[in-house]
């Protein structure tokens, strides 16, 4: 950007989901400050350290400036057209003696904090004829969305503003600063906070109940909170009656769990379930805000996701002020197009694929490794590192190895990267046109901006439209990528919304799309029985119970493994602890964010530090039978005795996911076993 002087752009930030405002200054053409947007309704004017960072990230010298081709192990600068024509040669090749669904794609953007990155990795993936689109769906969220669906027939969220905030495996503070800011705000009002969690984070000191739960067993709580509601007649019978189907079942299949059975698995006391189930029944406008994927990564995953959003429902705490809300969706150009055949695990896992006919385009992760080279033989990754942030690390680095074609586009040189035969540049987030957008995900906030350029491309960068549609015209079907640049796919995607692209142009801070209601009615929920299915047809069609179960990680104290591995792992692990500074593997390169949080941390309470050897900022290393990782041992009376907890998204050897295992999958949509692994720690020589 050769333009002089100083300017304000307003965008939307892409480094974590929340897409929070953010007021950019520009002089001559260099961003210049940061600083959180006020008038914006998720942050308030407020940025996490993340977003704080956000120039050191656009600038930062280990920026990938060019494309780069490996020969002979290593990599050498080529030019764009030598790398689209060469990527494209092989793709034919594979193509014509494979088939198309031989080539796999993995995108970084859940579509939320790069809307046009997931997009147009669907659009390319559909128009080069394969199904395999695999993404951070396949171990977060999707199964929490895909839950809610078959109870509701639609996603309601949690609204920021409650009564009630049942922090259920979520700390906020590091993963969700909008709901933190909200907590803080409403607790001054008179809400109250509940903590459900193995480690007593900060604002379990404002809570009404902390209740300590041994890492997997969410589902045994969630069972037991049922039984007390609806054997004490605490439930909401006028909405049961009205919006619910199957409540004269669930009546007596609850019996069995009991808070005294709950006890016996959770590690919560009895008498702690009843008096939570007392507060969250008594109180109207109370809303349990799951963990971003803590209550996914189980075992039990599905049936637990289940019984929150039961546990909503005879509560009446759907579609009231401060519980859960069925949100406006975004209405935006659809630009996808028409698959042929299913994604990898579409059969082993259907209601992952397919609800009611309608189908999702997501792949199973875990059925990566075990699939190269029979299977899947390529990949293209846009915006993301596998290698670090998905299941059993060693498992898909050698299969990654095998693979004839390892595409990256990325702004940096990452692990996954490493393994590449081609590294392509990306452009930074302030260097292209975007959609910065909050609904349905993000507390039924139907909030929308411009992403505007703040700079020119750094190098030889290309944002995500150019990338693909350069691929597209060298693979022969650069007609369906018809946009010349990104601002005119922006105003396409935006042709069907309320918000025209020239009225956001003129309102650059952003803009309510549409008004919440709180009204429901006989088309509030999509269900074949239009109401909430406290019973799922859907569960029991493809062989699982349609009413919540209890199911305990295979490999922990209480599983069907502990026999084989409880004498060599004989403590509790649970992976995927989020620290403010970082977002998965994002973040770790920058010099302000090492500065503030160096080291990857191993929680342990201090009578199960004391019994290793261990010493608060020892080197550890935890070990499972997939393997090893090196961190520095946090002690401290917060966290549960018997259980470690280590963080996510770490490099090297200290990448969690070297200690999980590909195969440990949720039986239901096949996530990831991450909470209540079996584990041990020693001091590193």
């Amino acid at each position: 950007m050769s333009e002089k002087g100083k300017k304000t752009v307003y965008t939307a930030c892409c480094l974590c989901y929340q897409s929070c405002g953010v007021e950019v200054t520009v002089e001559d053409g260099k961003v210049t400050a940061v600083k959180g947007q006020e008038s914006h309704p998720m942050n308030k004017g407020i940025l996490c350290a993340k977003g704080q960072a956000m120039i050191e990230h656009l600038y930062h010298p280990d920026r990938l400036k060019h494309p780069l081709k490996k020969v002979d192990g290593k990599f050498q600068q080529i030019s764009w057209e030598q790398a689209y024509s060469e990527i494209a040669a092989k793709l034919k090749e594979l193509k014509e003696e494979f088939d198309p669904s031989v080539l796999a794609f993995f995108c970084g953007s859940i579509g939320v904090e790069n809307l046009e990155m997931g997009s147009l990795t669907h659009r390319f993936k559909a128009a080069f004829g394969s199904p395999n689109f695999f993404s951070v769906e396949s171990i977060c969220f999707r199964m929490r969305i895909r839950s809610r669906q078959i109870t509701f027939g639609k996603y309601p969220v949690e609204e920021m503003d409650s009564n009630l905030y049942i922090l259920w495996g979520h700390n906020p503070a590091a993963s969700d600063i909008a709901l933190s800011i909200a907590i803080q705000e409403n607790l001054k009002k008179g809400a109250k906070v509940v903590v459900i969690d193995p480690r007593r984070i900060a604002i379990a000191d404002q809570a009404e109940m902390y209740l300590a739960i041994r890492p997997g067993t969410d589902g045994a709580l969630a069972l037991a909170l049922i039984n007390v509601i609806i054997n004490e007649d605490l439930y909401d019978h006028e909405f049961v009656e009205k919006w619910t189907h199957g409540f004269d079942k669930l009546v007596p299949h609850i019996q069995q769990y009991t808070p005294e059975w709950a006890e016996a698995i959770t590690e919560v006391k009895a008498d702690d379930i009843r008096k939570l189930a007392r507060l969250f029944a008594g109180t109207r406008g109370a809303s349990i805000c799951h963990g971003t994927c803590t209550q996914d990564q189980q075992a039990n995953g599905s049936q637990t996701d289940r019984a929150m959003a039961i546990l909503q429902s005879i509560t009446g705490n759907i579609n009231v002020p401060g519980g859960w809300v069925i949100s406006p969706r975004l209405s935006l150009s659809d630009i996808s197009l028409p698959v042929k055949g299913k994604p990898l695990g579409a059969e082993e896992y259907p209601l992952f694929y397919e609800l009611w006919s309608r189908t999702s385009p997501y792949a199973v992760m875990n059925m990566v490794p075990e699939s190269v080279p029979d299977k899947l033989k390529a990949f293209i990754v846009a915006g993301g590192n596998p290698l670090v942030t998905m299941p059993d690390s060693n498992a898909l680095t050698e299969a990654f190895k095998k693979l004839d074609l390892l595409v990256v586009y990325d702004l940096f040189m990452t692990e996954t990267a490493e393994h590449a035969h081609y590294v392509l540049p990306a452009a930074n987030q302030l260097e292209f046109w975007g959609l910065g957008y909050n609904y349905n995900v993000c507390h039924c906030l139907p909030y929308l901006m411009l992403r505007e350029p703040a700079v020119g491309r750094y190098h030889e960068c290309k944002s995500v439209v150019e990338f693909y549609k350069g691929l597209a015209e060298a693979c022969g079907f650069g007609e369906l990528f018809p946009w010349k640049d990104d601002e005119e796919l922006v105003a396409h995607e935006l042709e069907p919304c309320s918000l025209s692209f020239d009225y956001l142009r003129a309102h650059p801070e952003g803009a309510f799309y549409q008004e919440k209601s709180y009204e429901l009615t006989e088309r509030s929920f999509a269900t074949p029985t239009r109401k909430i299915e406290l019973y799922s047809d859907a569960f029991e069609h493809v062989g699982f119970s349609p009413l919540p179960t209890y199911l305990e990680p295979e490999k922990s104290p209480q599983g069907t493994r502990w026999e084989e591995l409880g004498g060599k792992y004989p403590l509790v692990l649970s992976t995927g602890t989020r620290y403010i500074h970082y977002n998965g593997s994002q973040m770790h390169n920058i010099k302000s964010m090492r500065i503030l949080d160096p080291h990857p941390r191993a929680e342990m309470g201090p009578q199960t530090a004391a019994k290793y050897g261990i010493v608060h900022h020892d080197d550890v290393i935890i070990e499972t039978d997939r393997g090893w990782v090196k961190m520095k041992a946090e002690v401290s009376d917060r966290t549960m005795e018997g259980v470690v907890l280590v963080p996510h998204g770490w490099p090297r050897e200290a990448n969690c996911n070297r200690l999980t295992d590909c195969q440990c999958r949720e039986p239901i949509m096949g996530y990831p076993q991450w909470k209540g692994l079996l584990c041990s720690i020693r001091k590193a020589a």
